[in-house]
């Protein structure tokens, strides 16, 4: 019996360890793998290390434009969102219509738009010169416009996915609705919208590549100076590719743990 007990048991066995074959994240070993090599390639090539070098003059400037861009857009986009579910119906179309002109527009377009016309219009407006508002200041101003708008739509989806019963038990309760939405909708949206919020902020720390076309030195626009210089495109651009695929993946998988965290406690 113990022997036609093991026979039985061998294929589940062997089943679950092809489970685990076919679960395990190989697509993260393949990325770490590259990121590796390169990063053997700019210790061991003088070549690489100096380029390596040139180019992360601009990660600073890249990463504080993403932060502070990423937490502006919050804001605007929590206000857009509220807007997007009020039952105003002039507030309501208002942001019905800023996020649908943004969202029918290219995001290259919408900066050269709103960084040399819309900036400098308001600038005129209030008696400034143009040189006030510096092409850094003008790139996050574009980026929160921008992505303010998209999500503007996943608050107003992530406000929709909590049942309306939710809202009649706190105006049942006594609450406003204004406290109904502050302490009882919104609370229960962030924990559904993070994931696509999290999505977000590695879109934009991509897209804050685009705002180069401006002369912002960060590191797409020093990889650009320093390949017209040296021509190195090759070296160049890979390394630019690493330094944007090493953050885009160290922030995805802090994204995952706080995700994972915020499961748990829930």
């Amino acid at each position: 019996m113990a022997v036609e007990s093991n026979q039985l048991g061998a294929p589940s066995e062997r089943l679950l360890s092809r489970r685990r074959l076919e679960q395990f994240p190989w697509w993260l070993l393949i990325i770490l793998s590259i990121i590796l090599f390169m990063l053997v390639r700019i210790i061991v090539d003088p070549l690489y290390r100096s380029i390596f070098d040139t180019i992360q003059q601009g990660l600073v400037t890249t990463l504080s434009v993403t932060a502070i861009a990423f937490v502006f857009s919050l804001m605007f986009g929590l206000i857009l969102g509220l807007g997007r579910v009020s039952t105003n119906p002039i507030l309501r179309n208002l942001a019905i219509t800023y996020i649908e002109f943004v969202r029918g527009v290219p995001i290259l377009v919408l900066i050269f738009t709103i960084s040399f016309a819309l900036v400098p219009m308001i600038v005129r407006t209030i008696g400034l010169p143009n040189s006030a508002i510096s092409l850094t200041t003008r790139a996050i101003i574009a980026l929160v416009l921008i992505y303010g708008a998209y999500i503007a739509e996943i608050v107003r989806a992530g406000i929709e996915s909590i049942g309306p019963g939710q809202m009649e038990a706190g105006r049942s309760l006594g609450m406003t609705r204004r406290q109904t939405m502050q302490y009882v909708i919104l609370p229960q949206a962030v924990r559904n919208i993070l994931p696509a919020i999290g999505n977000d902020l590695i879109a934009l720390l991509k897209d804050s590549s685009l705002i180069s076309v401006l002369g912002v030195r960060e590191i797409t626009q020093v990889s650009r100076l320093s390949v017209s210089t040296t021509f190195r495109y090759e070296e160049t651009y890979f390394i630019l590719t690493l330094f944007y695929l090493s953050m885009t993946l160290l922030l995805s998988l802090i994204l995952q743990w706080i995700q994972h965290r915020v499961r748990v406690r829930g």
